[in-house]
């Protein structure tokens, strides 16, 4: 219940972005009601007419309390420059942007963003970076065939475009400052941007104290330009003692190195004394979540967004609808 509340305050501050108001609802409800009444028939009487309104009254309730209680702290949206676009790969660009007054966000949460080419067609992002004293956020966009937003930032987006962002959401992929708990990170292309905001993180830790978790990152890609990141990853493998690096290919026979599915793959690691932060696809998600409740991992220590994703039990995990990374939820 404490979830499905936090949810609903999600919703409420995040349409504020669409200058949806309080007397929009009444509306909205009326046409939940009347879609209702249609499809049910005779089904659809006074007692069960009375229980759908009275939910969708608390529903309405939460969502505009907490529109209205954000307002007062911060805007409907912010303004931010793009400073630089970056071709990593055929599909894939790195984007950094610049809010122009403050934004603050904590590593591994998700940001939404609207671009000039696509107005009011608004895409969840992951910043790539922990907060930094220059305010710029980087975020990797991947091209999804058929998307109505992502192709445009892949192949239009400029340095020197104006774009609006909505407020950080999401928690479960962000972890207390100077946490000491182990990690083993599994991330499917671009899932892989919100953990490399915590190892940002953890970085910054152990630069300042020289103490850092035990952290070992799963990169699955299909094929092995996929891996846009492997010079820094491989770099920080070399040089921070606390961290190691697996690249998992798995539609490359020719690869030589770890090939198979990233959850498979993470399963057989040593899970012990271990969080795992999962991020990707949903089709990665729910298989890696499935591999590692069966390896004997608790549920909760595997921390993936329950917003997106159904929940996992003991035996097995199914996929509900996913925020993608990529920027286009279809």
């Amino acid at each position: 219940m404490d979830q499905d509340a936090a949810f609903l305050q999600h919703l409420g501050r995040d349409h504020r972005k669409y200058a949806v108001v309080a007397e929009h609802y009444n509306a909205v409800g009326a046409s939940l009601c009347a879609t209702l009444k249609h499809f049910l028939g005779p089904e659809w009487d006074e007692d069960l007419a009375m229980h759908w309104t009275a939910a969708y009254q608390v529903i309405a309730r939460i969502v505009v309390e907490s529109a209205e209680t954000s307002s007062e702290t911060s805007p409907d949206w912010w303004d931010a420059d793009v400073l630089s676009v970056e071709r990593r790969t055929m599909d894939l660009t790195l984007l950094t942007v610049r809010p122009r007054r403050a934004y603050y966000f904590r590593p591994g949460q998700f940001i939404s963003m609207e671009i000039p080419q696509r107005p009011k067609m608004w895409r969840y992002f992951s910043p790539a970076n922990a907060p930094r004293a220059d305010g710029s956020i980087d975020l990797h966009v991947q091209q999804i065939d058929g998307g109505q937003v992502s192709p445009s930032v892949v192949r239009s987006l400029k340095a020197g475009d104006a774009v609006k962002l909505g407020a950080p959401v999401g928690e479960r992929l962000t972890r207390r400052d100077d946490d000491v708990r182990d990690l083993l990170m599994v991330a499917g292309g671009t899932g892989l941007a919100p953990l490399l905001a915590v190892l940002e993180q953890i970085d910054n830790e152990w630069n300042r104290t020289r103490t850092a978790p035990r952290v070992q990152l799963l990169h699955g890609v299909r094929m092995p330009w996929h891996l846009y990141e492997r010079p820094r990853l491989q770099e920080l493998a070399q040089t921070r003692p606390w961290f190691d690096y697996t690249e998992v290919v798995s539609d490359d026979a020719s690869y030589p190195g770890t090939r198979g599915k990233a959850g498979t793959i993470a399963a057989q690691q040593d899970l012990h004394g271990r969080t795992a932060m999962v991020c990707g696809g949903p089709q990665m998600v729910a298989h890696t979540l499935e591999r590692l409740a069966a390896a004997g991992v608790d549920t909760e220590h595997i921390k993936y967004e329950h917003f997106y994703y159904a929940a996992v039990d003991e035996h097995t995990a199914t996929a509900g609808p996913a925020l993608t990374r990529s920027g286009d939820n279809k």
